[in-house]
């Protein structure tokens, strides 16, 4: 109906592009709509622990492949209350797969998981929320130094994001530095953004905002919902990526002004064992041990003894 008012207009009438009011106004969340968000996101964690668990035993008795562990990982989904469908068709990518940004395996493309880097950049839909995690998962032997380095390095952007504090104002080519500064040193970079809006039970990609090299103008305010998501892809041999959702909150009121910052929703433990611990700083540490803290203290109830089991030293102090 807009385009064809648009149409209908006269030559001579003035338009005036730009975001819609709705666009800015449904970006930031209601306080009702961050506890559903938040609840949506506990439930798809207990989805995600179950599968991790169950993969890695799977690993060992079973021969798995790209396409058999999404499969088992919508099985997971699909047990949660309010779970409707996929939010995305999953990216279930293994070695030089996961080298691609946006692949999604198919009969023909569909490897068989061995020892290397499994990355599952998936997301669900629920009836009181939408979600989209990336996990890079350590399957068997990491024997290249260099696929750790770059693990460890994807990790410091997450970190270094997630801890930002910024005033009110900044848009998100301003943080996306923030990212990038560890791998740049490095002389490494990735083709994609950092961050996108996330809707509620609505579009897994949802704007304003972004955050990502190029600046669209929009600063990030409290209450939007958006992802952190770094990654090194290196073509034929391997791509990590590791993604969580945050939500902006405000932090301080100072002489400077308001300052905002982040917090993840996203409840699923990352992976500890492709980790360099000498590449990380003390605050890094800290950050990831807190943020595993608050995994195990949310999901750990959810979930049966062995599981729980599982959870504990996937959580624990590194």
């Amino acid at each position: 109906m807009n385009a064809r008012i648009v149409k209908a207009l006269q030559e001579d009438i003035i338009k005036i592009e730009t975001q819609s009011i709705v666009e800015k106004l449904k970006a930031v969340k209601t306080n009702n709509e961050i506890k559903h968000i938040t609840s949506a996101h506990v439930r798809d964690g207990v989805a995600m622990v179950n599968f991790l668990y169950w993969l890695q035993n799977a690993y060992i008795t079973e021969k798995l492949t790209e396409l058999s562990v999404a499969e088992k990982l919508l099985e997971f989904r699909q047990q949660q209350p309010g779970f409707v469908c996929e939010s995305f068709g999953a990216i279930s990518a293994f070695g030089p797969n996961s080298a691609i940004c946006h692949y999604e395996p198919t009969i023909e493309t569909n490897a068989r998981i061995e020892d290397g880097f499994l990355l599952l950049d998936t997301g669900g839909q629920y009836a009181d929320g939408t979600t989209d995690i990336t996990r890079t998962i350590a399957m068997g032997q990491i024997s290249d130094r260099q696929a750790c380095i770059d693990y460890t390095l994807v990790l410091k952007g997450h970190i270094s994001l997630a801890r930002a504090v910024f005033p009110e104002g900044t848009r998100g080519a301003q943080l996306d530095t923030l990212a990038r500064m560890a791998m740049w040193q490095h002389h490494i970079d990735y083709g994609h953004g950092t961050g996108h809006g996330v809707g509620f039970y609505l579009n897994v990609h949802e704007g304003p905002q972004r955050i990502g090299k190029r600046d669209n103008g929009s600063e990030i305010k409290a209450g939007y919902v958006t992802t952190d998501e770094p990654g090194i892809y290196r073509e034929g041999k391997w791509g990590v990526r590791i993604e969580n959702i945050n939500i902006c909150k405000e932090v301080d009121t100072s002489e400077f002004g308001k300052f905002l910052g982040f917090y993840p929703i996203t409840m699923c433990p990352i992976d500890k064992r492709p980790i360099l611990v000498d590449m990380l700083t003390k605050e890094e540490r800290e950050w990831l041990n807190d943020y595993h803290n608050q995994v195990w203290e949310t999901i750990s109830p959810l979930v049966d003894e062995d599981v729980r089991e599982w959870l504990r030293v996937a959580t624990d102090v590194l």
